[in-house]
């Protein structure tokens, strides 16, 4: 009685959404174009939840969402740093479609409790970057590829 209890949970609440909180953290690090590490730069995170504010060096909640995360970093000495954070299903959108079916996934998916961002990023002043999930590596910073210069 108890096991069936909880699928019928799992199954009306989506099964990301019992695993996963709502918000995952973002460590937010910003450099100069010849690698030195910038603290204290004003950055913005922004998603479809609405804005997040951090300075670079400190480690931000950040709303899950399905949409790609906008991350601006500025200080007054650089070009502004810009990024886009790809938004990836998590394990725990996999795992309603094994056990819970459709209906728990689009309610994590809805919620956005599905999807997680890069955990650490490194802006670099003067460029735009992009960071994908996918080349997360443990204990590292996300690798990140090159949109282009910013003038």
């Amino acid at each position: 009685m108890k096991y069936l209890a909880l699928a019928a949970v799992m199954l009306l609440t989506g099964c990301a959404s019992v695993v996963n909180d709502s918000t995952h953290p973002i460590k937010v690090e910003t450099k100069t174009i010849d690698g030195q590490l910038v603290t204290g730069a004003d950055c913005k995170l922004t998603n479809d939840y609405g804005s997040f504010i951090t300075k670079s060096g400190e480690t931000v909640q950040i709303r899950r969402s399905s949409k790609d995360l906008d991350i601006v970093c500025k200080t007054a000495e650089q070009n502004d740093a810009t990024a886009r954070a790809i938004s990836r299903a998590n394990g725990g959108m996999f795992g309603n479609i094994l056990l819970g079916g459709g209906i728990g996934a689009i309610i994590d998916h809805n919620k956005g409790t599905a999807y997680t961002y890069p955990t650490w990023v490194q802006l670099i002043f003067g460029k735009s970057l992009v960071f994908d999930r996918s080349a997360e590596k443990d204990g590292q910073p996300t690798v990140a590829a090159e949109l282009g210069s910013q003038q």
